[in-house]
């Protein structure tokens, strides 16, 4: 699928309280280590040496939230986005939001947030033969508050080399970024201070 933007942004666009509530109710909440959304098995379930693979490519804690106050604040961005970009993608559903907390040497290499096959979730009508075509993510930290942990994205085409653009928009506090979660990208290890991000990926049934 060719794109005329491959990500669309607003920058400050959550107000500074908003970013500072959602920071403070994650950090009330119970962290667990973040795993790649390939891995076939829950965290309980890994063995140390499993854990370790993945945090060669995945380095991170996250929270899980689903609170209507959090959907209010942002679904409006991504169909504003959505249509704003040209995307006009079809869908109606929105996983729980992911709190993101990367300190120091924390990272996410490369990946995409969509899946090969739809879900397959028969006792979950929300999610069930729906594949994930818009991610957001939002900046809930001051930038003088860390140094690196830069949002890369992949421009590249079938026979180009990487070409990671930085995402420079999302850096002020409250910016929000939405992107086809086809689109390649990644976050580059936070080098001093903390970084906190929100991620909320929607879903609809498969392109025609």
């Amino acid at each position: 699928m060719n794109l005329k933007y491959y990500y669309w942004y607003f920058q400050s666009a959550i107000p500074e309280r908003i970013c500072d509530d959602i920071v403070r109710y994650g950090k009330e909440q119970e962290k667990e280590t973040a795993i790649t959304g390939n891995t076939n098995k829950e965290l309980k379930d890994l063995s140390e040496l499993e854990l370790k693979n993945i945090q060669k490519k995945r380095k991170s804690d996250v929270v899980w939230m689903n609170d209507r106050w959090i959907y209010k604040e942002i679904q409006p961005y991504i169909h504003q986005a959505n249509a704003n970009a040209g995307w006009n993608f079809e869908w109606d559903w929105s996983e729980s939001c992911q709190f993101t907390e990367y300190k120091k040497d924390q990272f996410y290499d490369w990946h995409c947030d969509s899946y090969e096959e739809p879900y397959d979730q028969p006792e979950d009508q929300n999610t069930h033969g729906k594949l994930r075509k818009l991610s957001m993510t939002i900046s809930l930290t001051d930038p003088e508050e860390y140094e690196g942990g830069d949002l890369e994205f992949d421009f590249r085409n079938q026979d180009e080399a990487v070409q990671p653009r930085i995402c420079k928009e999302i850096r002020p506090k409250g910016s929000v970024i939405v992107f086809p979660s086809f689109v390649w990208h990644r976050v580059k290890p936070v080098t001093k201070g903390t970084r906190h991000s929100l991620v909320c990926w929607n879903l609809g049934y498969p392109f025609r």
